[in-house]
Parts: C-alpha cells; sequence; structure tokens
C-alpha cells in the first residue's frame, strides 16, 4: 500500500512526461561528473586542475540561483525548463566535438561547467514552482520521495558506473557523448510538456488574469530573506548546509578519485562504483522515508542522521580497503537520502506557499554558496596537507555544527511545539511568529490555502 501512495503521481501525464525528461536528464549528469574528471586526467590535470573546472560550476550555480528563483515566479516554468535542457545539451554537444577531435583544453571544460551551473540555477526554482501546477496537493509528497529516490540511483549510482564503463572500455570523449546523448532525448521529451495556466498563488504575487505581480525584485528578496533570518529552524539547517558543504563538497568531489588511485590502486570503474553505492544508499534510504510518516522529531532525527552520517568520512585518507570506504560512502549516502526526505517535506509543509519559490532559491544560495569555494581550495589543500588529516577534519566537524545548529535554534522544543503528524500545517503559525506553538484548531491546508505544499529540490541536472 504505501509503494502504491508513492507512485501515485504517475498517474498525471505531465508528471510522467517530466519526470521522464528529468531521469534521463539526471542519468547524464551522473556520467557527467565522472567523464569531466577523468576528462581533467586525460588533459594532464591533476588536483588543482580538477578543483578549477569543478568550481566553475557551482560558481556558475551560486551566482545566478536566486535570479533563477525569481525568473521562476515571473517566465512559465516550462519555457524555463526547455531552455535549460537546450543549453545543457548545446554545451555537452561542442565539448563532445571537441574532445572527439582532440581539440578540446582545460579552459572548455570550465567554461561548459559555468553554463551547466548556470543551467540548473534556473532548472531547480521552476521545476519546484511547476510541479504544484501538475500535481495536486495529495500527491506532491509522493512526488518529492519518488524524485528522492530517482535521483540517487541515477545521478549518483547508475549515471556514474556507466560513465566509469566507457571511460575505461573507450575514453572520457565517449562518455561524454553519451552524456550529450542523454541530454537531446530530455530536451526531445520536454518538448511534449503542455503549456500550464497561470494562477494565483497567493498574497498578490500574481493576478488571476495572469499578468505578472507589481512588486520589486529587491521587494520580492527582501521578503523571502527577512522570513528566513526570523525562522531559527530554517536559518540554522541553512547555516549547517553552508559549513557541510565547505568542508564535505571539496574533498568529495576532487580528492576522492585520488584516494581510489592511490591508497586503492583503483581506476575509473572503481570510482564509479563507489560513487554508485552512495547512491543505492540515498535511494533506499529516501524510499523508506517517504514510504512512513514523518517522525515526531523530525527536525532531531534529520539533524543527527546527517551529522553521525559525516563520521565515517573522517577515516576515507587512511583507508586501505575497498568494501571499508565502500561501507562509509553508503552510509554516508543513505542518511542524506533521509534528510533530504525530511527537509524536502518540511518546506512544503511549515514554509508560507507565496514564499516557498524563493525560500527555496535561497536555500540552494545558503547551503551552496561556498561549494565553488570548498573545490576550490581541496586542490590546494592537498598539495600542503595529508589527504587522511582533510579527510579528518571533514569528517568531524560536520557532526559537531550539527549538535550546536540543534542546540542555538532550540530544535527539539521547536519540532514539539509544531507536530507535522495527523495532517497538521503551520504554515501561518511560522509566516507570523516563528517561535509559538500553532492553534490546535489550525486546519488541514488545501489546493489554495496558505499551507498548500510545494516541492523544493537538491542538486544539479
Amino acid at each position: 500500500m504505501r509503494s502504491l501512495r508513492a507512485l501515485r503521481p504517475f498517474a498525471h501525464r505531465e508528471y510522467r512526461v517530466l519526470i521522464s525528461a528529468l531521469a534521463i536528464s539526471i542519468f547524464g549528469s551522473g556520467m557527467w561528473a565522472v567523464a569531466m574528471v577523468y576528462e581533467v586526467i586525460h588533459l594532464g590535470g591533476g588536483p588543482l586542475e580538477l578543483s578549477l573546472v569543478a568550481a566553475a560550476g557551482s560558481v556558475g550555480l551560486v551566482a545566478f540561483v536566486l535570479a533563477g528563483g525569481i525568473a521562476a515566479d515571473r517566465f512559465p516554468q516550462r519555457l524555463l525548463i526547455i531552455a535549460v535542457e537546450g543549453a545543457n545539451l548545446a554545451v555537452i554537444a561542442v565539448i563532445s566535438g571537441l574532445a572527439l577531435l582532440g581539440w578540446l583544453q582545460l579552459w572548455h571544460l570550465a567554461l561548459g561547467g559555468f553554463v551547466l551551473g548556470v543551467g540548473a540555477a534556473f532548472f531547480f526554482p521552476a521545476y519546484s514552482a511547476i510541479l504544484p501546477r501538475i500535481l495536486p496537493p495529495e500527491d506532491l509528497l509522493a512526488a518529492n520521495g519518488m524524485e528522492g529516490t530517482m535521483r540517487p540511483m541515477l545521478q549518483q549510482a547508475a549515471g556514474p558506473a556507466v560513465a566509469g564503463i566507457l571511460v575505461a572500455a573507450l575514453s572520457p570523449a565517449h562518455a561524454v557523448t553519451g552524456v550529450a546523448v542523454c541530454h537531446l532525448l530530455a530536451f526531445s521529451i520536454l518538448n511534449l510538456l503542455h503549456h500550464q495556466p497561470r494562477t494565483d498563488s497567493g498574497e498578490g504575487r500574481e493576478a488571476v488574469s495572469g499578468e505578472p505581480a507589481k512588486t520589486s525584485v529587491l521587494h520580492d528578496l527582501r521578503e523571502g530573506v527577512s522570513y528566513t533570518v526570523r525562522t531559527p529552524w530554517l536559518l540554522w539547517t541553512l547555516l549547517w548546509a553552508c559549513i557541510s558543504v565547505l568542508f564535505l563538497i571539496g574533498p568529495i568531489e576532487v580528492l576522492l578519485p585520488f584516494v581510489v588511485r592511490d591508497q586503492l590502486g583503483g581506476d575509473a570503474r572503481m570510482f564509479g562504483f563507489l560513487l554508485a553505492i552512495a547512491g543505492v544508499g540515498g535511494a533506499a534510504a529516501s524510499l523508506a522515508t517517504a514510504s512512513f510518516p514523518l517522525p515526531r522529531r523530525y527536525l532531531s532525527v534529520m539533524m543527527v542522521g546527517w551529522g553521525a552520517g559525516s563520521l565515517p568520512l573522517a577515516a576515507v585518507g587512511i583507508i586501505d580497503s575497498f568494501w571499508a570506504l565502500a561501507a562509509a560512502l553508503f552510509i554516508f549516502g543513505a542518511t542524506g537520502g533521509m534528510g533530504m526526505v525530511i527537509w524536502g517535506t518540511l518546506l512544503q509543509r511549515r514554509v508560507p506557499a507565496h514564499l516557498l519559490g524563493r525560500v527555496s532559491s535561497l536555500d540552494f544560495f545558503v547551503s551552496l554558496a561556498l561549494m565553488p569555494v570548498s573545490m576550490a581550495l581541496a586542490g590546494p589543500a592537498a598539495e600542503v596537507l595529508p589527504i587522511w588529516l582533510i579527510f579528518l577534519v571533514a569528517g568531524t566537524v560536520c557532526p559537531v555544527m550539527a549538535a550546536v545548529a540543534m542546540a542555538v535554534a532550540r530544535m527539539p522544543a521547536d519540532e514539539l511545539a509544531h507536530p507535522l503528524d495527523h495532517g497538521q500545517v503551520d504554515s501561518l503559525a511560522d509566516a507570523q511568529a516563528p517561535g509559538p506553538a500553532p492553534s490546535p484548531s489550525s486546519a488541514p491546508a488545501d489546493a489554495s490555502g496558505p499551507g498548500r505544499p510545494g516541492q523544493k529540490q537538491r542538486g544539479v541536472t
């Protein structure tokens, strides 16, 4: 019965089109993660060069994500999504052609990664905004769980595994060509989406006639930032995410391939399968979490899971066993997947509908702001510090900061004051005063009420 509930969104034609294209696109993104690494190595690059190329995509994402959130509120989301996928196709096709001809240079990869990052900045707010238009409110949670299950399986598991095989059997250029094919298929499918009517989304942001709300960009940003800053559970979770990105993303994205090569004697296939194991852990945990009601202590479970899941990474720099490293990455992926399903549901249930798009883009911006810094620092740090010390610090800082965030934001008291079981919705209470408990008479949200769920996604397409 729980599995049937998770499949309910597939009854809607527009969702089937959108999720099919998304599945193919993120599969291609998983291939790109491995193909890009070994293309850099093929061109003679090391940790420093890989840091610069990987950081370029993060810079594009962080620099434009706030603009992407505003654009999703002001322009048709369908057109934004199709345009982004078309740009992805063009960029990867050019890189593929240059690689096959032997003309590819490192700056081509960096520029391409930057454009892909900009595309992701516009894609995810538009994706979040279009879901409530194509699905009834009661199916949004299932869609969130399905995306949380699908992304690790395809972007972190199947895509990297296939790319690793292509790199080992043929070349990195052939893996990049496979990425281009994926984006071509996704672009073609997205063009089957129907135009979505513009409807009232609350607080006067959009008139029923379809005309954009008469508000300035600065006003929109200020309103979203104000809500985030005065809501402790939201603010401190984002601060924790910012710190965890700084300490974890660079070592995982930049240094882990060299751990596999130097400590395990592995190649692209081993690196790809290790990422796949982390993805399988995330997918399994996401599906399991989405199939049961939220725990009463939802904030505590989320933060403890994320913090504890980072601890095994402290030993990555000294592990010389494939299975030990695989176990560490599986735990990291599983706890990450569990936390993301809870986090996505939490935003849907507690953030007012008229602020959800802006809060989602702020979530991306704040939690990913230090991603390019992390990637840019990982390579130089490995030149002066042993890799085992870098992973030791990364794996211990995150649990400590999770405990600090829980204490400062008083999360254990907050989650009891704002229960999310039995269909209660706390959006109005949070919008008016984040601290007090909601009234017991709070009514469940409907399709037009302020508690109407939205959708928040993470990751890079």
